[in-house]
């Protein structure tokens, strides 16, 4: 579904960021940032595995929920055992999407790095990792609301939501940033 999609997105944009990386290690040109890009790499392959892990556990997460969806409510115990097996798994249907969120932020963060400081020749594999990872945290947002929305305890949806909405905003503006920078560098502005 679109949580794992986005999820992927995000491996995608970690696995491009990783091959600036590798595109900038060893190279006299780039030996002041040799470390920092060996840590780049590391780290987003580390973010990669994660977001790949994440979205399998969206398709975890989602069928107990859809399970959850068809329980009885023919008497009063059977609604209240569905309203609190519903809210357990829309609890977990909502991390896993805001997990991706978390993780697509700091892959963002690492592409500004490799924006300013890695490879000129993959200059624009940056623009393109942004974009998939600008995907992963705009979709995975929407999973984040669609089970915040059928929560009961609003209190916790609000919270969630407050999280997912910082991560978005936050995320597609540096995102934005950073494309723009590429976009301007490579029309030679």
């Amino acid at each position: 579904g679109g949580g794992g999609a986005s999820a992927l997105g995000g491996a995608l944009g970690a696995a491009l960021g990783q091959m600036v990386a590798n595109l900038t290690v060893g190279k006299k040109r780039y030996a002041d940032v040799e470390e920092e890009m060996q840590q780049s790499l590391a780290e987003l392959g580390r973010l990669q595995e994660e977001l790949l892990e994440l979205a399998d556990q969206d398709a975890q997460v989602f069928a107990p929920l859809a399970q959850a969806y068809s329980m009885p409510t023919d008497t009063p115990q059977q609604r209240d055992e569905k309203e609190q097996v519903m809210e357990e798994r829309l609890l977990a249907a909502s991390l896993v999407p805001l997990n991706m969120m978390e993780k697509a932020s700091r892959v963002l963060e690492i592409l500004e790095e490799l924006e300013a400081k890695g490879s000129r020749m993959a200059i624009s594999d940056v623009g393109v990792a942004v974009q998939f990872t600008r995907t992963a945290l705009t979709g995975a947002v929407m999973n984040v609301y669609i089970n915040t929305k059928s929560m009961k305890n609003r209190e916790k949806a609000k919270e969630l939501n407050q999280k997912a909405d910082r991560l978005l905003g936050e995320g597609t503006q540096k995102a934005d940033e950073i494309y723009d920078r590429v976009r301007v560098r490579l029309q030679g502005a």
